[in-house]
């Protein structure tokens, strides 16, 4: 599939220590959702349906993704470098630890075993992608995206390979990102985090922080079509990506970051566009990393894409995006769903056509119940599933309406 020129949603979220007090430009009030279809005398008028919560597995530590695999089973990536395996998406599934060697995973503060993309072909091939913060002894070294074989019994993995080196990694963990996500067209896009170091990555277009990345799933080259000449870099300019998600039917990607003190973002994003954040003052802040600077600076960056949602004055540190899909989600059918670290509830945006905010819906069912929440995916059969943060028998939820 030739790549096109598309929009890219991003939600930009803080981490704990990013927050802000409540006021302006805040999170809209929660509604009952998105606008229902025109009634016809033969079609029926979606509802806003309410949510029924259940415990898949339960025994996890920070949860950073979910992967679903053909035979029904449920792979989890587990911050402190952990794989596990659950008997099935259903409440009641068995865990089992997946045994991988994950020595070299650096397990500090943000970083450790994050984001993971199942292969399209696992079938076959039993691979799937992680991203992971790389150490040598205790020297942190980089950012990896590295391919996996599960075995068949699925109770070990295997190194394939090392796709993508070289991301830039902050010793303390902090700002990893790091989010892949299948594209409908079969290339890998990557949600990359700033560091929190070097002031110059986000506007670096040489280096693979602070960036969307578009590369091929086998070899870890750029794939064919992004903006820049032999370039993995698909946008740039971002702070710290959390989640990555393409809408259903279409080739529009959305992505979720971690804003400074205030202002999560939504944002539109076309490919080889810069996205305003420059905690370097246009390089003239070669040595501290200034996040009193606009999330989006079109004041330095006139060309940069403005925010079409911020959170305002206080943060929610949104993590994980997914799109909810099927007729049983009603007037939520298509809508971008957004977990939340600090603010413990989940994000519900009903976009238009273009992809522009059109509502947002705070759901009371999630709200302050679970604790923080973190990765967000829709299995094929249109079920939500999340994951709980919180360290201390983290769970996997399941999540369908009612």
């Amino acid at each position: 599939m030739r790549f096109r020129p598309v929009l890219l949603l991003a939600i930009l979220a803080t981490v704990t220590s990013c927050s802000g007090d409540a006021g302006v430009g805040q999170i809209p009030a929660p509604t009952s959702g998105g606008e229902p279809s025109t009634p016809s005398s033969t079609a029926k008028t979606p509802t806003t349906p309410g949510f029924k919560i259940e415990t898949v597995a339960g025994g996890l530590q920070h949860g950073w993704d979910i992967g679903f695999l053909p035979d029904g089973k449920v792979l989890i990536s587990e911050r402190p470098a952990r794989l596990t395996l659950l008997s099935s998406a259903q409440p009641g599934a068995t865990a089992t630890r997946v045994q991988a060697d994950l020595g070299d995973v650096l397990v500090r503060g943000e970083g450790g075993l994050m984001g993971m993309a199942i292969h399209p072909d696992f079938a076959s091939s039993r691979q799937f992608t992680t991203c992971q913060t790389h150490k040598q002894g205790d020297r942190a070294v980089d950012i990896r995206l590295v391919t996996w074989r599960l075995s068949d019994d699925g109770a070990s993995a295997t190194k394939v390979r090392d796709l993508l080196t070289g991301l830039p990694v902050n010793p303390s963990g902090r700002h990893s990102g790091c989010r892949p996500t299948m594209a409908p067209d079969g290339f890998l896009l990557v949600g990359t985090g700033d560091t929190a170091s070097d002031p110059r990555i986000p506007q670096n277009r040489n280096s693979l922080g602070a960036k969307v990345l578009r590369i091929d799933l086998t070899t870890g080259r750029p794939a064919p079509g992004n903006p820049f000449p032999d370039s993995p870099v698909l946008t740039f300019g971002h702070r710290n990506i959390q989640g990555v998600a393409v809408r259903p039917d279409s080739d529009q990607v959305f992505t979720a970051e971690h804003g400074p003190t205030k202002n999560d973002e939504v944002n539109l994003i076309k490919p080889g566009a810069n996205y305003g954040w420059d905690p370097s003052r246009g390089g003239a802040n070669r040595s501290g990393y200034d996040e009193s600077v606009p999330m989006t600076d079109q004041q330095r960056f006139p060309d940069a894409v403005p925010a079409i949602w911020q959170s305002g004055e206080t943060t929610e540190a949104i993590c994980a995006a997914t799109f909810l899909h099927g007729d049983q989600w009603g007037t939520y059918n298509g809508a971008l769903v957004i977990t939340a670290l600090k603010g413990a509830k989940v994000l519900i945006m009903n976009l238009d056509q273009a992809g522009a905010v059109a509502s947002v819906a705070i759901p009371p069912e999630f709200q302050d119940q679970f604790g923080r929440l973190r990765a967000a995916r829709t299995a094929p059969d249109g079920t939500l599933y999340l994951t709980t943060t919180n360290g201390d028998d983290d769970k996997l939820l399941r999540v369908t309406p009612q």
